[in-house]
């Protein structure tokens, strides 16, 4: 298998967390690749039309994307550890995963107005808005956080990726001084292997 990724990209540290935890990192090739908005890169883009990482290129042929369908993919290869099956647990995984995918998009969102639109044309109230999305994130995640556990899904590995991102590009934002019980689980839940190994760097 080959990947396409960025060093920095959350959702690319969310597919390699998965691969560690199911022992596939070592047949995975990895293909550094910076993308942007703005900066297309047509080798990806000629497996992936959004032209963005991770993009995964299976043994048998198939081009894979976005970082939830990947890490789905590499799970059925390693036996289902990480996707419950059914009932209760799958859905709160599934929607864990979708509140932590939703708060690293209105991150990046925010970082790509102050990053990369030129100065003169920014939109305070869109940076505003999307922050909103950020704070309502971390509310539900503080709410939640105590019955995460000590156990791992795709749900966790999903919010542990959007709060190191926040770690990474807003560690201003001091989010863990207020949201203590989520931050007291993340520091328990980065202990991991895979969690150490994948921190961003840049």
């Amino acid at each position: 298998m080959k990947l396409y990724y960025s060093p920095t990209s959350p959702y690319v540290r969310k597919v390699s967390i998965v691969a560690i935890e199911t022992g596939l990192a070592d047949k995975i090739e990895r293909i550094n690749k910076t993308v942007s908005p703005v900066a297309r890169d047509e080798l990806v883009a000629a497996s992936n039309p959004l032209a963005k990482v991770p993009t995964l290129l299976t043994d048998d042929g198939m081009a894979l994307y976005d970082s939830r369908v990947i890490c789905e993919y590499l799970d059925a290869l390693g036996g289902g550890k990480l996707f419950p099956a059914s009932g209760a647990a799958r859905w709160t995984a599934l929607t864990r995963q979708a509140l932590g995918d939703g708060l690293l998009d209105a991150a990046l969102l925010v970082r790509y107005e102050g990053f990369l639109r030129p100065e003169p044309v920014r939109w305070a109230d869109w940076s505003q808005g999307q922050m909103k999305k950020v704070i309502g994130s971390l509310e539900e995640i503080e709410r939640q956080a105590a019955s995460f556990g000590d156990g791992i899904d795709i749900g966790l590995i999903s919010i542990a990726c959007a709060l190191g991102y926040l770690d990474f590009r807003y560690a201003d934002m001091k989010w863990q001084d207020s949201y203590k019980t989520a931050a007291a689980w993340a520091a328990k839940f980065n202990e991991r292997a895979a969690l150490k190994s994948t921190l961003p760097v840049g």
